[in-house]
C-alpha cells in the first residue's frame, strides 16, 4: 500500500468533511456556551433571586395578558366621593401602591456581569442608566466590606410614572431585596422624594409555599384601598386580590411602555373604586392563578 504524502492528508475530500464536521461542532458548542452567559448575565441583585425557589419562579411565570382599559379622564381627585344608597356622600381613603423595585422599576446588573453589546444597545436605544458602588454585608477575604459595582436601567416613564401616580395615591417601595443594595438605588430614582415608605427584606415573611413573601398589612391596614404592583406573583399571594402582576422588565426592552400606558391607567381607575379587589379579581383572577400552582385559597383568605 503506497504511503499517504503531506498533500494527501491536507486535499483528502474525506479529510476536508471530516474537518467541516470538527468546526460544525465547535460552532455548536460555541453558539450554546453564548446562550449560557447572556442567561446568567442579568443578575437582578434587589429581587428574590437570590434563592434557588425564586429563580424556579421567573423560570415558570408568564405574565398575565393585558387587557385593553377604558379612557381615564386626565385627572383624578386626591379624595373620591362615593354616593352611598340614600343619597348620602362619603370620601374613600386615598389609594396605597405598593411598588416592586427590581425587574418592575428598575433593571440591575452587576457589572462584570453585563456585556459592553448589551450595555451599548441599550443606551443607544434610549435606556437611561446610572452606575453605583454597593457597600455588601459579605466581607473581602482581607476583612474589608465587599464593593458591589451595579448598572441600573430604568424602565421607560419611571420618572413620569412616579410624579403622576403620587398625586393620587400614597407610595410604598416595598423590596425582597437588601437594604445595602436597595436603600441607595431608591435614593437614585426617588428626586422628587415621593415614597412615603421604603420596606426591605427583613419585612418580608416565608410561608410553607414561598419565601420573601410580601404581607401588605406592612403597608396599609385598608386593603380594600391597597393595591401592589410587582412582576413576581408570589410576591402577594397572601393577599391576591390586591395585585398586579407587571410585566418583567430587563435591559433588553428599551421599547417597554408598561408603566405609563398599561399600569398607571389601571391605578388611576382603581383610584375612583371604593374597593381595588373587585376590579382586579375580574381582570387577573389571581386566586385560580395560585390554586392551579398548588397554592389553595387557605395560605390567603386568612389575611
Amino acid at each position: 500500500m503506497a504511503e499517504l504524502t503531506q498533500a494527501d492528508l491536507v486535499y483528502s475530500p474525506r479529510s476536508i468533511q471530516l474537518w467541516n464536521v470538527l468546526v460544525n461542532w465547535l460552532d455548536f458548542f460555541y453558539q450554546f456556551f453564548l446562550k449560557i452567559l447572556r442567561a446568567v448575565a442579568h443578575h437582578p441583585l434587589l429581587s428574590t433571586s437570590c434563592s434557588s425557589s425564586a429563580k424556579a419562579i421567573s423560570e415558570e411565570f408568564k405574565p398575565l395578558p393585558v387587557i385593553e382599559l377604558p379612557e381615564m379622564a386626565a385627572e383624578s381627585p386626591v379624595t373620591v366621593e362615593i354616593a352611598s344608597g340614600e343619597g348620602e356622600v362619603r370620601s374613600t381613603h386615598k389609594l396605597t401602591v405598593v411598588l416592586d423595585l427590581d425587574e418592575t422599576l428598575v433593571s440591575a446588573y452587576e457589572r462584570s456581569s453585563l456585556t459592553s453589546t448589551l450595555r451599548t444597545q441599550a443606551i443607544e436605544a434610549g435606556l437611561i442608566c446610572f452606575e453605583l458602588e454597593c457597600i455588601s454585608s459579605t466581607k473581602e477575604c482581607n476583612g474589608e466590606p465587599k464593593i458591589n459595582h451595579v448598572t441600573v436601567f430604568e424602565r421607560p416613564g419611571l420618572h413620569e410614572f412616579l410624579d403622576q401616580l403620587s398625586q393620587f395615591a400614597n407610595l410604598v417601595l416595598f423590596t425582597a431585596g437588601l437594604e445595602d443594595y436597595a436603600r441607595p438605588l431608591v435614593d437614585r430614582i426617588d428626586t422628587k422624594h415621593v415614597l412615603n415608605d421604603r420596606l426591605y427584606r427583613p419585612r418580608t415573611v416565608s410561608t410553607q409555599y414561598r419565601d420573601h413573601v410580601k404581607d401588605l398589612l406592612c403597608a396599609s391596614k385598608n386593603m380594600s384601598r391597597t393595591v401592589i404592583v410587582d412582576n413576581n406573583p408570589y410576591s402577594f399571594l397572601l393577599q391576591p386580590l390586591n395585585g398586579i402582576p407587571c410585566v418583567p422588565f430587563s435591559a433588553e426592552q428599551p421599547n417597554d411602555t408598561q408603566l405609563l400606558d398599561i399600569i398607571l391607567p389601571l391605578l388611576k381607575q382603581l383610584s375612583e373604586e371604593e374597593d381595588v379587589r373587585g376590579t382586579l379579581y375580574d381582570r387577573f383572577h389571581m386566586p385560580e392563578w395560585f390554586e392551579k400552582q398548588g397554592i389553595p385559597s387557605s395560605c390567603w383568605s386568612s389575611s
